[in-house]
């Protein structure tokens, strides 16, 4: 997902494009172009893998198969060390400094969900083991220090890929996949209604760790052992347990065992507090609802089976879908609100097709095509309609038969 920086460059972009902040002479900047098969018709360039990632697996969770072009364009951003970038430009090279983590991860998990593209599969997940800090988190870009957002998809990229991220470290002495998502969860010397949040990155000066919602509800799904598609049916009779501490014996770090659960118990208790939503707190601004971080947020929470925390919260999403997803013309915002009602077995149909309509037209969807009922017919598939009232004309004859009979043997009938 999106890092405090990349937020930043995307709000200036979109405020650039908009002409808000700007002289008359972006009044003949021209519109993006949208490349063949990817989905929405917003400028790319921050989101083109991320939103077309999301689509994809959504899609194919609802029984739709995609386009062969809309495939196309996600395995043609791969590059060649089997990273993607959060978007490249037809005929551009790859540039490995703008390989991201992000957006690696959800392609992997599309890729995974659509079946077929194994050795593009490899290949990320291999990209991911390379770009592993010695402490086991991700960061957004290699090089850099790891967040727990980019640490979170990378977890649920190795899950999608059958990849135990217990056994993905960096040789020599590297920590493991869960121990960097341990390394941004706080524990027991945290405030009690901190425990089980996650920060985006500990405190540059003081190494302490600040509760960071759009973190703890992307991090949380990894930590209940989940990846997109969601689709899990276990259900837990009982709220998630919140960390268990005791004076001066408890762990600092929250041990891997219980991090789903301590991360469920933080959120159900944010959601709760905040009206069955997550607050978006960005310096400066005023605070607002984090549709994005909300939605994870049910994800994880059913992914550890704690369905009915999420009622409420996906009956708010779905009131809020309409601004959220820009009457279902953000790609990305429809395909995450669809894995989230394809999650909560809610109906998806409208979504999907709303998410349908901004790509192009797929190859099939969960009805028959015409062309499969016209099989039928052929096949003999056709001739039920036939010999229903072929039956209702017999009984009608029948019927009509039996009365003319009994007249004739009581005339007074």
């Amino acid at each position: 997902m999106l890092t405090a920086a990349r937020l930043g460059a995307a709000a200036l972009s979109a405020a650039l494009l908009a002409g808000v902040a700007a002289g008359p002479a972006l009044a003949d900047v021209p519109a993006p172009t949208i490349p063949d098969g990817l989905y929405g018709k917003s400028d790319p360039t921050y989101d083109g893998v991320w939103r077309q990632s999301l689509a994809l697996t959504a899609l194919t969770a609802a029984k739709v198969t995609p386009a062969d072009s809309a495939v196309a364009w996600l395995t043609g951003q791969q590059c060649e060390d089997g990273g993607w970038p959060s978007y490249r430009a037809a005929g551009a090279a790859c540039d490995a400094k703008f390989e991201d983590s992000n957006a690696t991860a959800v392609a992997i998990q599309a890729l995974v969900a659509l079946g077929g593209h194994q050795e593009a599969v490899d290949k990320g997940v291999q990209w991911l083991k390379a770009s592993q800090n010695t402490d086991g988190s991700w960061p957004y870009n290699p090089g850099n220090p790891g967040d727990a957002n980019s640490t979170g998809l990378a977890v649920n990229a190795l899950f999608a890929a059958r990849t135990d991220p217990a056994s993905v470290a960096k040789p020599s002495g590297g920590k493991n996949a869960f121990d960097g998502l341990a390394h941004f969860q706080l524990g027991c010397a945290a405030p009690a209604d901190q425990r089980g949040a996650f920060a985006y990155q500990p405190d540059a000066a003081t190494g302490a760790l600040a509760p960071n919602s759009l973190a703890s509800a992307q991090a949380a799904l990894a930590a209940a052992g989940g990846h997109l598609p969601v689709t899990t049916t276990v259900r837990a009779d009982t709220k998630p347990k919140a960390l268990a501490c005791s004076d001066g014996s408890a762990p600092t770090t929250v041990p891997h065992a219980e991090a789903g659960e301590a991360a469920g118990d933080y959120l159900t208790g944010q959601l709760a507090a905040g009206g069955e939503h997550l607050t978006l707190t960005t310096p400066g601004a005023e605070p607002k609802p984090d549709f994005t971080a909300t939605a994870w947020a049910a994800l994880a929470l059913t992914q550890s089976g704690h369905p009915d925390q999420t009622y409420g919260v996906v009956d708010w999403l779905e009131q809020q879908g309409s601004t959220w997803t820009k009457n279902g013309t953000d790609a990305g915002a429809t395909a995450t609100l669809l894995l989230v009602t394809q999650a909560t077995q809610r109906d998806t149909t409208d979504l999907t097709h709303q998410l349908t309509a901004l790509g192009p037209a797929p190859k099939a969807t969960a009805s028959a095509s015409p062309e499969a009922s016209h099989s039928a017919e052929k096949k003999g598939g056709g001739f039920g309609q036939y010999w229903v009232i072929i039956v209702g004309l017999l009984i009608g004859i029948g019927g009509g038969l039996l009365l003319s009979l009994q007249r004739k043997r009581n005339p007074n009938l």
